[in-house]
This record gives C-alpha cells, sequence and structure tokens, in this order.
C-alpha cells in the first residue's frame, strides 16, 4: 500500500489534530480510522461517472497512539464509500495525491502543530 507517513507527534499535538477530524465528523467505523474526503473537483472520470452508486470518495487515514511514536499514516488509495470493490476504487492520481497530502499538512498546520 501507497502511504503517506507522519511520525513523531506529541501525545498533545496528537490529541489535538484527533480531536479536530472527530467535530468534523471524519470518524470511520472503526477506533483510529478516519475518512478525509476527496473532494469532488479532484475526482477522475471514471469516479465522477459513479457518484451516485459507489460514493462519496475518500482516503483513509489511520491515527497510530502508541507510547512514544505516535503517528498518522494517509493512505493513498481513492476508496469509495459505498462499495469495497469497483474499478473506480484505485490509487490517486499525482493531482489527487498532492491535493490531499496539502489539504492534511496544511490542517496541521492550521491546528499550530509543528511536524
Amino acid at each position: 500500500m501507497r502511504t503517506y507517513l507522519i511520525e513523531d507527534l506529541y501525545n498533545k499535538d496528537y490529541d489535538t489534530i484527533v480531536k479536530a477530524f472527530d467535530e468534523l465528523g471524519f470518524k470511520g467505523p472503526l477506533q483510529g480510522i478516519y475518512y478525509i474526503p476527496v473532494p469532488d473537483d479532484m475526482l477522475q472520470s471514471e469516479q465522477i461517472e459513479h457518484l451516485n452508486e459507489c460514493g462519496p470518495y475518500f482516503m483513509a487515514l489511520e491515527c497510530i497512539e502508541e507510547f512514544d511514536d505516535n503517528k498518522m499514516k494517509l493512505e493513498l488509495l481513492v476508496r469509495s464509500r459505498n462499495k469495497i470493490r469497483c474499478s473506480c476504487v484505485c490509487y490517486a492520481t499525482p493531482g489527487q495525491r498532492e491535493h490531499m497530502i496539502e489539504y492534511l499538512d496544511q490542517f496541521i498546520e492550521e491546528l499550530e502543530v509543528s511536524v
């Protein structure tokens, strides 16, 4: 799996980020998993065609809390909420990847967390 990893987060900073994701309603069905929405204007043509049936689309963010090594791992796979397997579920395009990494970095920066 291709991922973007942010590691060595202090406990306070990790808690701040997780709380902000909780408040935005990004929490997934499993503890520590968040669904970061991919904007509709960033979708590939097939994803747009499948939007009503498969969408909405997201990238999964795994928040891993460990005693001395908190980290966040963003999967660079565009998933759909309504179907696990479909041709529209695929690795992010370079544009999607760049946008989502920048989104995550900016989100953390706006919370005044230094990484």
